[in-house]
């Protein structure tokens, strides 16, 4: 294998190796022009607070309206936002080796276009059977269209910078807190079939454009990562591939032969079970014990959202800097402490300690656990890694809201299921603490020779 460096040479290598030609981003960074990784980032940030603000933080409003209007039990409604969890995490292991073999943007372009039409079926609905079907279109548009996708992008195109450029990006989820006042207005005043339909077009409209900026791996244009000369490392088809011949790449079957893998994934669901939990009946939480209406809880989302974005940005520039797994021990122990703090504190204080310790902790903890994978197992089958995890990652997201709403179900207050959830997630944080980096793999395969496309 020979290597050289020349940062005039542009790749044609198509998304999936073939040597199709690839369409081509903007030119290179020369004389101060940004690096097109960035662009990516900007990208991914505001698709993220698309979809996050127009699904995952507005469901909560969702349970409240449907609740009114249909009288379904909140164990019900918290079943659709399982269901639409349990079909993204069976999903991941194919989404993943999609996402490494196609690369991200044909994948994203489809799920987008299926999570908006999945929003005009929700406006539909007159039965608890066609609310579950919307949500499973929902769901498969959801898992293909967002944050994935996205991830495999970023990863791909950053190394030093990574955790901060994933912590940018991810922040879009939590800025789209900031769409809650008004999703809250137009589904108490305009209706909530109207703003279902809404959301399905603006999805489609500003989703597509943005989804069609994202790019698989920098080598395929040209670039180098980090914005890097790029290396070129002629290997036995004659690709174009862009590892440092230092850096140490996982299989799959090598990945989860590692402790370190098991660890982080169910150190990560166990996070995901207040994080569920949360997003399904904190509106419903405040709205009961504080008597709060849905506009003043959509403005308790919005300060949960300021310090979510806090949280990313801080742990994306932390986790450059200091080692991941303590980062991520103190975030879930913040979790912990958050849900306490919102069980045992009934009042509009305690409220607002809430959603300050928790919209830190899940904004440090969001990235970092997508950073800390990739920094333990490499870029070349992120995608595949990632979408095995997410088998794991399911639990915390299917189990939380359910275990919430049962309580509430059967005692009348979420008091018992979210101290049980809180305690789980003091747990999880032994977990990441426990999850040192593992050894290289035994053959020592390292860059493009360790990955399968």
């Amino acid at each position: 294998m020979t290597m050289t460096r020349k940062p005039g040479a542009i790749a044609t290598t198509g998304a999936g190796g073939s040597g199709a030609p690839a369409s081509a981003p903007p030119p290179r960074r020369r004389g101060g022009r940004i690096f097109f990784g960035w662009y990516i980032v900007g990208a991914g940030f505001l698709l993220s607070a698309i979809l996050g603000g127009l699904m995952f933080h507005a469901f909560g409003q969702y349970v409240v309206v449907l609740e009114a209007e249909f009288g379904w039990s909140r164990t019900s409604l918290s079943a659709a936002f399982s269901i639409q969890m349990v079909e993204s995490g069976l999903l991941g292991p194919i989404q993943g080796w999609a996402l490494d073999r196609f690369g991200p943007r044909r994948i994203m372009l489809v799920g987008i276009t299926i999570f908006g039409f999945g929003f005009l079926l929700l406006s539909q609905i007159n039965t608890l059977t066609e609310f579950y079907i919307a949500f499973v279109v929902i769901a498969l548009g959801l898992s293909a269209g967002a944050g994935m996708g996205m991830m495999v992008a970023v990863v791909n195109w950053f190394n030093r910078r990574r955790s901060l450029a994933i912590g940018i990006a991810t922040a879009g989820f939590a800025f789209g807190g900031l769409l809650q006042p008004g999703v809250a207005w137009s589904l108490e005043h305009v209706g909530w079939r109207e703003t279902a339909i809404a959301s399905g077009l603006i999805v489609i409209a500003v989703g597509l454009p943005l989804a069609g900026l994202m790019r698989h791996r920098p080598s395929q244009y040209g670039y180098g990562v980090d914005g890097d000369p790029p290396l070129q490392h002629q290997v036995g088809d004659g690709r174009l591939a862009d590892f440092d011949p230092g850096e140490v790449n996982f299989t799959l079957q090598q990945a989860l032969r590692t402790r370190a893998f098991w660890l982080i994934s169910f150190g990560h669901a166990a996070s995901l079970l207040v994080v569920g939990a949360v997003m399904v009946h904190f509106v419903s939480h405040v709205t009961d014990s504080l008597d709060y209406s849905l506009g003043q809880a959509a403005n308790l989302l919005l300060v949960m959202t300021v310090t979510s974005v806090i949280g990313m940005l801080g742990g994306g520039y932390l986790g450059d800097r200091l080692p991941m797994r303590y980062i991520l021990t103190v975030a879930m122990l913040g979790h912990m402490a958050s849900l306490l703090v919102l069980t045992l504190w009934l009042s509009l204080w305690g409220a607002l300690a809430f959603t300050v310790i928790h919209g830190i902790a899940f904004g440090v903890r969001g990235p970092l656990t997508q950073a800390i994978r990739a920094d333990y197992f490499g870029r070349a089958a992120f995608g595949t890694v990632m979408g095995f995890s997410s088998l794991i990652i399911i639990i915390g997201m299917v189990f939380g809201p359910i275990v919430a709403g049962l309580s509430y179900d059967l005692t009348g207050s979420y008091r018992t299921g979210f101290i049980g959830l809180a305690l789980v997630a003091g747990l999880g944080s032994l977990l990441f603490l426990a999850s040192t980096r593992p050894p290289p793999p035994p053959s020592e395969r390292r860059g493009p020779l360790a990955s399968a496309p």
